[in-house]
């Protein structure tokens, strides 16, 4: 048997690959965490499919459900929310099922930096502007950042930053990042990105806390933070498009 990570994207049905669709529809078991998933991720299983919902569950327990499925020959579908190279836990699953000497793979999904960047409109690289994203968190009720990685040393950058796990400390977030980008950098939160429900907000450094702090956010939401997502109008051109750009016949 296989344990088959798939990306399940920002939570939207529509949004998995055709590779993960195939596999929900074959696998005997499928694990997902219901936590940030749109149900109708689930009507693709087969209707006799054991579904096993982990938000409930510790590794231990994850870890004996892919055990036993292996000793029943079961190929196991496991939804992993966005991508599974982004905080997934992929790395401690996967170290786990290589000792027990189970086969695995992984189906990329689409991250929900991407969902997000989508609703905006926004594209996160602008020529002459910003030219990097940082994918990062931040550390409330979860394990240590690293020293190296604290959210002042991207900041210096200038890059856009895109912030997981970390809604809950939005204020505290805006007030650290204004001396590198500026009080009015715009910033947007969004709030479950493609399923039913989803919110977006925008503002600025000054403000967004206050928004996000009425409305009661408080999880499946990224933050986006940088002049990238501001109108650009005026933004230089691509050399990838110049007509002056020397192009083979």
């Amino acid at each position: 048997m296989t344990v088959h990570f798939i990306g399940a994207g920002p939570g939207a049905a529509d949004l998995l690959t055709v590779r993960a669709v195939e596999l929900l529809r074959t696998a005997p078991v499928c694990l997902f965490a219901g936590t940030y998933l749109d149900p109708d991720v689930l009507a693709y299983c087969a209707p006799e499919a054991e579904l096993i919902d982990t938000q409930h569950l510790d590794l231990d327990q994850i870890t004996d459900h892919l055990v036993r499925a292996d000793t029943a020959g079961d190929d196991v579908a496991r939804l992993c929310s966005g991508d599974p190279s982004l905080y997934s836990a992929l790395a401690e699953q996967t170290r786990r099922l290589d000792a027990y000497g189970i086969s695995w793979d992984v189906t990329p999904g689409v991250p929900a930096y991407a969902a997000a960047a989508a609703l905006l409109g926004a594209e996160l690289t602008v020529p002459e502007l910003v030219q990097s994203v940082v994918l990062t968190r931040t550390q409330a009720r979860s394990t240590a950042m690293p020293e190296r990685e604290a959210l002042s040393n991207f900041a210096t950058t200038g890059a856009t930053l895109v912030l997981h796990l970390a809604v809950t400390r939005v204020r505290a977030l805006a007030a650290e990042l204004t001396a590198d980008y500026g009080p009015d950098c715009p910033v947007a939160v969004v709030y479950r990105a493609s399923q039913p429900g989803q919110l977006v907000l925008r503002g600025t450094l000054t403000d967004i806390a206050d928004q996000v702090e009425d409305v009661g956010v408080r999880q499946a939401a990224v933050i986006l933070v940088g002049r990238a997502l501001s109108s650009t109008e005026s933004c230089a051109g691509s050399h990838l498009y110049d007509p002056a750009r020397l192009r083979r016949s």
